[in-house]
């Protein structure tokens, strides 16, 4: 596996060794003493996935203390933009979102730590999405930050993408009181 870093502390990309023969592939999308080896030595509780059509927007989610999560992602079928947003106050990356395409074509994954929203936009139809959590879901953490907030200024190549009703509920960044 390789470790490809990101101009925020915390966020990694993962190119995991594919062998591919007449058959098709094999890869290991985690394991947990290469990770280690990698420097991310976490425990996952949770896996979960989502089948979405294209232009599907999901996020920006996140969970507050004590149920943050970090979240390692990627896409198994299709292609999303994947978006995480810096929420830790004390980090020169604070307000900082980093994006990346990740698909079932160039396997890549993400790591995103606690104390981050993460968000994604789907580019094509019946794109299947996996995470692992470092925690658990808990429905009175959770919170959202719009997915087109003003001042994060994201780009996600769309304006009118199909979002759900609860995440256009999202707030604004300038009224988050981020607990990280």
């Amino acid at each position: 596996m390789n470790l490809i870093k990101t101009k925020i502390e915390g966020i990694v990309l993962i190119q995991p060794d594919v062998f591919p023969d007449a058959r098709g592939y094999f890869f290991e999308s985690f394991q947990k003493e290469k990770f280690r080896n990698l420097g991310i030595n976490v425990d996952f509780v949770q896996d979960n996935e989502s089948m979405s059509q294209g232009n599907v927007l999901r996020g920006l989610h996140f969970q507050k203390p004590p149920f943050a999560q970090g979240k390692l992602v990627r896409v198994v079928r299709g292609s999303v933009l994947d978006v995480a947003v810096d929420l830790r106050k004390g980090s020169k990356t604070y307000g900082k979102w980093k994006s990346s395409v990740l698909s079932a074509a160039n396997k890549l994954m993400m790591w995103i730590p606690e104390g981050f929203a993460h968000g994604f936009l789907t580019l094509e139809d019946d794109t299947i999405f996996q995470y692992k959590c470092t925690n658990y879901y808990n429905k009175e953490s959770e919170s959202g930050i719009i997915w087109n907030d003003p001042d994060l200024q994201i780009f996600w190549g769309v304006d009118n993408p199909l979002v759900s009703e609860k995440d256009l509920q999202g707030i604004l960044f300038s009224d988050l009181n981020t607990p990280f």
